[in-house]
């Protein structure tokens, strides 16, 4: 009787892994189908107004910055990111060092208090069509999050995609006097040389939401990124809070 070989650790590790990602997709799909409808997103082009607190600074979460005027309603997508300081600062538990690199691609430094950062709404015209979505909970502690994106025209040079899990504060939760869209994990960059015009390409994830997150206030989001750091184009799975 022939013994077949046993395969190499990676390769068992690859079909595992394309197993689970597959899995993940059918989740994330029949979780779609279930959701039905929900609050309108803001567009995909529409203004994003990202809102950066170092987590040295209590007063920072409770007592917001004044925002533009041109970046307030519902029609913008807001980003709540909590910047890494000492081990010891307030606002340490929700700090993510992807803060920090979301800066630096920005150009940015880290910021002793608050920083705003926005940009105002691109038109439409060739927008590329992107969704996110958001499966139910795996293992205990991970979601599956999905990307798709379909072009009408290519995208520039350097562009990336990312995803990550976001968690909808209503206002008034743990003393924030307003509603945010706190950024509790990122997957990213993720490559995008293979998305042609016309062509649909997508990226599956599974994340591990934070133990001070509640599960039931998780969004996913998605984002195109160009190379100097802006938001080309965002979406949500669904947006019935920030």
């Amino acid at each position: 009787m022939t013994r077949r070989p046993t395969p190499p650790l990676a390769a068992c590790l690859h079909a595992r892994l394309h197993a689970c990602l597959t899995a993940l997709g059918l989740l994330i799909a029949t979780a779609a189908d279930a959701q039905g409808d929900s609050s309108p997103c803001p567009a995909p082009q529409a203004a994003v107004l990202e809102r950066f607190l170092s987590a040295e600074c209590a007063d920072c979460w409770a007592q917001p910055a004044p925002e533009p005027a041109a970046l307030t309603g519902p029609a913008v997508w807001r980003f709540d990111w909590i910047v890494p300081g000492s081990d010891a600062a307030p606002l340490s538990a929700a700090a993510l060092a992807d803060a920090r690199d979301r800066l630096a691609r920005r150009g940015q430094p880290a910021p002793a208090a608050t920083a705003l950062l926005g940009q105002p709404a691109a038109g439409a015209d060739g927008a590329p069509g992107l969704t996110a979505e958001l499966g139910p909970a795996w293992l205990g502690r991970y979601m599956a999050l999905a990307l798709r994106l379909t072009t009408q025209r290519p995208l520039p040079a350097g562009s990336s995609a990312w995803l990550a899990m976001v968690e909808l504060l209503p206002a008034g939760t743990d003393g924030s006097p307003v509603a945010r869209a706190l950024v509790r994990n990122v997957a990213g960059p993720m490559p995008l040389d293979s998305a042609e015009p016309g062509q649909p390409l997508q990226h599956l994830r599974a994340m591990r939401w934070p133990e001070t997150a509640d599960p039931t206030r998780l969004q996913a989001r998605a984002w195109i990124e160009g190379p100097d750091g802006t938001m080309l184009a965002v979406a949500a799975d669904r947006c019935a809070g920030p």
